[in-house]
């Protein structure tokens, strides 16, 4: 089993390369941002005063309370690791804590080294310039059911409504406007940029990957590193 970590600023693709990795090798994605956005905006969860206020933070472009992530995140990892899943990570752990934990608390490192060994974890940090990755936000389509993630670079994807590989409805995030995308950014510079430089502290190989070419050359060049 193997567990690889994807980082890089919104827009990076770093959500694309994980689901094509995990579907080439057969691992689990685990989509951190979109498992957050599915508890936060689930109706049954209306009522949840603590999860309201993870989703005000989560609607505004913050990060949510690291704590509280560690804590959804550790028990969903343990899981699959238990069932025998390979794992990949798009942008999960965000901040040093989640990534490091504390004196009380277990960071998800060490929860993917005891599982996976550390030999096992791969971490990839995916380069995109900044004036990229707001023009890739800012357009982004996503599809309700199956994922897919369209860029409305063009009058005619702009203008689709319905996701053109399944048929469901495509949306817009709220985490995509041109505003709330320069907070992302911020913060992913803030607290989450520091996480590779500190791994990379305690032994890990960070390998840096282009981001800027079509998804399929940089997949290929991730592929170079795991086969």
């Amino acid at each position: 089993m193997i567990a690889i970590i994807f980082y890089g600023p919104p827009g990076s693709g770093k959500g694309t390369q994980a689901r094509l990795i995990a579907d080439k090798l057969g691992l689990i994605h685990f989509d951190t941002g979109k498992y957050i956005e599915s508890v936060v905006h689930n109706p049954a969860n209306k009522k949840n005063k603590e999860i309201q206020k993870q989703r005000k933070m989560f609607d505004s472009g913050l990060l949510c309370e690291p704590a509280w992530v560690l804590k959804i995140i550790k028990e969903r990892v343990e899981q699959l690791a238990l069932i025998g899943s390979g794992v990949v990570f798009s942008g999960s752990p965000r901040t040093l804590f989640e990534a490091f934990g504390d004196k009380k608390n277990i960071g998800l490192i060490k929860i993917l080294e005891k599982y996976y060994g550390k030999k096992n974890i791969f971490i990839f940090n995916i380069d995109i310039a900044k004036k990229e990755s707001i023009k890739r936000n800012s357009s982004r389509l996503m599809c309700s059911v199956c994922g897919t993630q369209l860029l409305a670079t063009f009058k005619k994807i702009a203008e689709l409504k319905i996701c053109p590989f399944c048929g469901s409805k495509l949306y817009r995030r709220t985490l995509d406007k041109s505003e709330i995308i320069k907070i992302r950014l911020k913060e992913y510079q803030e607290r989450t940029l520091p996480i590779p430089k500190e791994l990379k502290k305690q032994g890990y190989r960070v390998i840096r990957i282009n981001g800027e070419p079509l998804p399929g050359k940089v997949t290929q060049s991730i592929l170079k590193w795991l086969l």
